[in-house]
């Protein structure tokens, strides 16, 4: 199943069971449309480019908020997992804690961006971990 942003219940279950004063990374796995989706406002853009435009935008969030972009970088395949899980991005993104990007999320900046990132993707995994 495809999935592009988190369910109201996955952000319950994730709020109840992870603690919110340690820090967490977030792990994105991300897998572009081949055309971004803005429902007929803006056509010719990939969803790579949307996407692009998303992250400009959006590491001016995280850094707001005490983040910071950890790692990025394009996966060759996969060795363990579902083989028609191919994803053509992975960032690492480091939070202070969970509160900092719930803050993030909620600020008025990135709600007025966030839309780029909705074109842009075609299905996605975002996975928060906390640091051993």
């Amino acid at each position: 199943m495809k999935t592009i942003n988190p369910t109201s219940r996955a952000m319950t279950e994730v709020l109840s069971n992870t603690p919110k004063d340690q820090p967490v990374v977030m792990l994105n796995l991300l897998k572009f449309r081949e055309h971004a989706n803005y429902e007929g406002q803006r056509e010719g853009v990939s969803g790579r480019e949307a996407y692009q435009e998303y992250g400009r935008g959006a590491i001016h969030c995280i850094k707001a908020v005490g983040g910071d972009l950890v790692w990025s970088g394009a996966p060759t395949g996969v060795l363990i997992g579902p083989e028609y899980e191919q994803w053509d991005e992975v960032l690492l993104v480091r939070y202070p804690s969970l509160d900092a990007f719930l803050k993030m999320i909620e600020s008025p900046e990135y709600k007025r961006i966030v839309h780029h990132r909705t074109a842009a993707i075609d299905d996605s995994r975002l996975i928060p971990m906390l640091e051993s």
